[in-house]
């Protein structure tokens, strides 16, 4: 039989290699495949949050979806905020580079998205910080696609990438 001090140090010794080998792969996973992430405000009414402020949807976020910046119009993306890079907005894509858009609100009535640029609105016209406020966002802020509501179990569903028939561009450059 084999002293209770040996036995202790064993299960520490076992624990250490799993964690050091654990840590690292969890923080891989969830910085470049995916993680979950709640959703705050009313923004994205009435696709997430449809309850307000009596409660927050949960969704998962792929970051690999988005790893060569391909997205569709009519995603959920999360980006960082152009106006406050410490923040992490959530969005539907409305338009993508040489697409002609007709805006809400915008000082131009009208405006081609430039090349690596993409128009991202939220689904709650008038409740919502977007391009119509900051202009085209730059691929590069984009963070991940959200695919799936994960929370309140009720809520649970894949989200589709459908663009609204009214905020359709004007003109849709082909690829």
């Amino acid at each position: 039989m084999m002293p209770p001090q040996g036995f202790g140090r064993r299960y520490m010794k076992a624990f250490l290699k799993g964690f050091f080998v654990a840590v690292p792969v969890t923080v891989t996973f969830l910085d470049q495949v995916a993680c979950v992430a709640r959703v705050e405000g009313a923004s994205m009414q009435p696709s997430l949050n449809p309850g307000g402020s009596q409660s927050s949807d949960v969704v998962l976020l792929n970051h690999w979806k988005v790893r060569n910046y391909e997205v569709q119009r009519g995603d959920i993306v999360s980006l960082i905020s152009p106006k406050n890079p410490e923040q992490k907005i959530i969005k539907r894509v409305i338009a993508l580079e040489g697409d002609i858009i007709k805006t809400i609100g915008h000082k131009n009535r009208y405006v081609k998205v430039p090349r690596g640029h993409m128009w991202v609105e939220g689904d709650h016209h008038g409740h919502s910080f977007d391009s119509n406020a900051f202009g085209p966002v730059s691929l590069g802020l984009l963070h991940a696609h959200a695919t799936h509501i994960l929370w309140p179990p009720e809520r649970w569903q894949r989200l589709e990438s459908i663009l609204p028939p009214e905020r359709a561009p004007v003109q849709m450059e082909e690829k």
